[in-house]
């Protein structure tokens, strides 16, 4: 009785590891492109959300253009959540006058995208 042993060739898995790697190289820009992508419209998201609670802060209070807002006046009350809105890549985010576009240190802001 003999017997024939069956497996795969050197050739074989270098070709399959060939094709593997290739897809790889393909495959890990485009992930790592699409992650930043995520992470620039959470951030511009963000900055959204907290100039709408600046403004709706502002009408409620019958604030003039260009008065200050800080973050405390508007967080908790008009922002939801458990925590101020924070950029995904640690960027600072800087609440602007009223009636003036807030922007991150990382992304600038929402209008300029």
């Amino acid at each position: 009785m003999s017997w024939k042993r069956r497996g795969f060739t050197l050739i074989e898995i270098l070709i399959v590891v060939l094709i593997l790697g290739i897809l790889l190289a393909i495959a890990v820009p485009q992930w790592m492109r699409a992650r930043e992508s995520a992470r620039k419209t959470t951030c511009l998201s963000n900055l959204r959300q907290i100039d709408n609670a600046k403004e709706q802060f502002a009408i409620e209070n019958r604030l003039n253009t260009g008065t200050a807002i800080e973050e405390s006046d508007i967080f908790p009350d008009y922002i939801r959540g458990s925590s101020f809105p924070s950029c995904p890549i640690n960027g600072e985010y800087t609440v602007s006058p009223v009636g003036e576009v807030s922007f991150c240190s990382l992304h600038g802001d929402y209008l300029t995208d």
